[in-house]
């Protein structure tokens, strides 16, 4: 077991959520339960898995649980490309998102590839 908050890609994901919290605040009030809080949902799911996979007791379950948050970044990019491409999101907040998605994505690809290669 050890201190999620210790970790880098948790924190990295973590500011990636509150910054997608931040830009999902000016979507259209009709997608209050459906966009909105999908995106939101699937960028916290992100830092959430990270966080339970360090409190299990094998590498085996953390693993199990990044390969989940690895997921949830794919799932969380998809939606941040529906939004921009739907005008709820403007080009700069969309291309910002996006990079920060996608280096959590290789963040969470190398601490799974270390963890496999540990064995």
């Amino acid at each position: 077991m050890q201190d999620f908050k210790k970790l880098a890609v948790w924190e990295k994901a973590h500011r990636f959520t509150l910054s997608t919290y931040q830009a999902t605040m000016t979507f259209p009030k009709e997608e209050s339960y459906g966009l909105t809080n999908q995106v939101r949902w699937a960028a916290a799911s992100i830092p959430a898995n990270i966080a339970e996979g360090c409190g299990r007791d094998s590498t085996k379950e953390f693993r199990r649980f990044l390969d989940i948050a690895m997921g949830s970044a794919s799932e969380t990019e998809y939606h941040l490309l529906l939004a921009h491409d739907l005008n709820y999101l403007n080009t700069d907040d969309y291309q910002t998102l996006s990079t920060m998605v996608v280096e959590v994505k290789r963040m969470l690809a190398g601490l799974i590839k270390k963890l496999t290669t540990e064995r």
